[in-house]
């Protein structure tokens, strides 16, 4: 029973009890009061956890960067700090995406008999049919459109966002990348009052971000609850003969996924920083169940500075500056799935591309990997980009298909973003000489 009081082995609990009320529910008619106030009621708890977690991330995030640079004093080493942690996430990032391809390439999920899917194909090719309907086609026109405005930005328009006009407009709208910067700049110049001023300010920033880590707290005391509504309607929804068909996809995008984050990121954090892997699984154990939920690496980003912060002992100026940054620009997860889905489609509809082309892939996923909001299943949009990239046609139709089974995918997609960033935390505190890094077993 006393394992029981850990927040992951609640979370974990809540999980399989969401995995048989789903199962339960897809027993039970659609149509029925039953089934459909369980799923209104699912929702709205689950609604309520992730407004919870959105509501503190955004004066977490900036309070915790002041608050780090401030610190430290110098400009000089966050310069260093940044140069690292780029470099490391372009890294991971490209380890993932060529997983992704060497695993397509390997297992063609795309292919039955070493031809394309008909099953699959004839599914893209009715949906593209029910596309041409205009009574048809409106409703997801319009969610593509709403995606492409919410959840993916071109390349050229992140450098845009890292100033945003109204930054009380971009806190609002969670566009984390501006308010980054603006931190960032906030710290620098704070660095630069004179006298008690400058400790008056830090004393109250480093106030607030210790309120904030207390409200984190309060959250996830309620993590269980939440947990049980977010992944409830999901496993209700999941099936079909679709999903069946496209059993050999949702296979190769786990196993994937799945070698990125058992074997590659381990290795990174073997050779680089010199600790186990395992003591850090360990410390994440939260952070990643509830990544898993929610399907949100941003809104999980309090949950993971808590866990980089107080488990895996990563010091606040390292963690604040990597994890908010990783939450909006490093998606490893995202970014291998990326890869994999527009080479499955391009295998269902009969495309033979060339090593130059599928390297072309594989820099597109990379950069819009970056673009991709830490939302559900924004980036089904940036594959959309992609597929008319290198001249897919059926882009929209084809995506349609794969919403079928995306969001368990996404799921697990994003515990590998998550996971992906702090093991960049660790690394790059370990590179800027902090001993304390998961050597305390008490907080494991």
């Amino acid at each position: 029973m006393k394992h029981l009081k850990k927040p992951h082995w609640q979370i974990l609990i809540a999980l399989i009890a969401a995995v048989i009320a789903g199962a339960w529910l897809r027993t039970v008619p659609t149509e029925s009061a039953v089934h459909q106030g369980f799923i209104t009621g699912s929702k709205f708890v689950g609604d309520i956890f992730m407004n919870a977690l959105k509501m503190i991330i955004v004066p977490l995030v900036v309070s915790s960067i002041i608050s780090g640079i401030g610190g430290v004093g110098k400009v000089e080493g966050f310069a260093r700090l940044g140069g690292k942690t780029l470099l490391l996430y372009t890294l991971s990032s490209l380890i993932a995406v060529c997983i992704g391809l060497t695993a397509v390439n390997t297992l063609k999920p795309g292919l039955e008999d070493g031809k394309p899917n008909t099953t699959i194909k004839a599914a893209i090719e009715q949906e593209a049919a029910n596309l041409e309907d205009a009574g048809a086609s409106k409703e997801k026109l319009e969610r593509v459109e709403q995606a492409k405005k919410d959840g993916f930005a071109p390349i050229a328009d992140i450098f845009k966002r890292m100033f945003p006009p109204n930054i009380i407009l971009a806190a609002s709208q969670g566009q984390m990348l501006g308010l980054i910067v603006f931190s960032i700049l906030f710290g620098i110049a704070m660095t630069r009052l004179d006298g008690s001023m400058g400790q008056t300010m830090q004393h109250v920033i480093q106030g607030v971000n210790d309120i904030m880590i207390t409200l984190t707290h309060w959250v996830m005391l309620a993590a269980p609850i939440g947990v049980f509504g977010l992944v409830t309607p999901t496993i209700a929804a999941a099936g079909g003969e679709i999903f069946y068909a496209l059993g050999r996809y949702f296979v190769t995008v786990l196993a994937a996924l799945a070698t990125h984050f058992l074997v590659a990121m381990p290795l990174l954090l073997l050779l680089l920083a010199r600790v186990d892997p395992v003591r850090h699984f360990r410390a994440m154990r939260d952070a990643l169940l509830t990544a898993f939920s929610t399907a949100s690496s941003s809104a999980t980003l309090p949950v993971t500075m808590e866990c980089v912060q107080e488990n895996a002992k990563v010091s606040q100026r390292v963690s604040s500056f990597t994890l908010p940054l990783g939450a909006t620009v490093n998606m490893d997860g995202t970014a291998l799935y990326e890869c994999v889905a527009v080479m499955f489609i391009a295998q269902v509809l009969g495309y033979d591309f060339t090593l130059a082309t599928q390297f072309s892939i594989v820099l597109l996923a990379l950069l819009t990997s970056i673009g991709v909001a830490g939302v559900p299943s924004a980036s089904l949009v940036a594959i959309v980009v992609i597929m008319q990239s290198v001249d897919i046609k059926g882009a929209e139709a084809a995506i349609a298909v794969l919403f079928s089974v995306d969001r368990l995918l996404d799921m697990s997609r994003t515990a590998v973003n998550v996971f992906g960033d702090s093991c960049a935390a660790v690394i790059i505190g370990k590179s800027e000489g902090e001993s304390q890094i998961l050597k305390d077993e008490s907080a494991l």
